[in-house]
């Protein structure tokens, strides 16, 4: 992990995250915090990251999220050589929606 972004101010910043109890409460907090563009590319990121773990093209992904290839590109380099932290969320999202779909039966 990339110890530039250690720091006390990160931390805090991740430890108020990790206290929002649900989407209200990430929705305001977000949009007090980062400027529309900010989480926009950030939101552009992830989708991004979802097709191409769908093994869509960089040109369906770059039509479909308006991201460029310089930004599918360098989330695909996340993909395949950062801290599987995406693969992460996804699975956990993924059993989260299964458990959803239990408890709806």
């Amino acid at each position: 992990m990339n110890n530039k972004i250690r720091t006390d101010a990160v931390r805090h910043l991740f430890e108020a995250v990790l206290c929002l109890r649900d989407e209200e409460e990430c929705f305001a907090f977000f949009e007090d915090i980062c400027t529309v563009n900010e989480l926009l590319s950030l939101s552009q990121r992830f989708e991004v990251a979802a097709m191409l773990r769908q093994h869509e093209t960089y040109l369906k992904i770059a039509e479909k999220t308006g991201a460029s290839t310089a930004t599918i590109s360098r989330v695909n380099r996340s993909l395949n050589y950062g801290n599987d932290a995406y693969d992460m969320v996804f699975e956990r999202m993924k059993k989260n929606n299964a458990d959803a779909d239990k408890d709806a039966e």
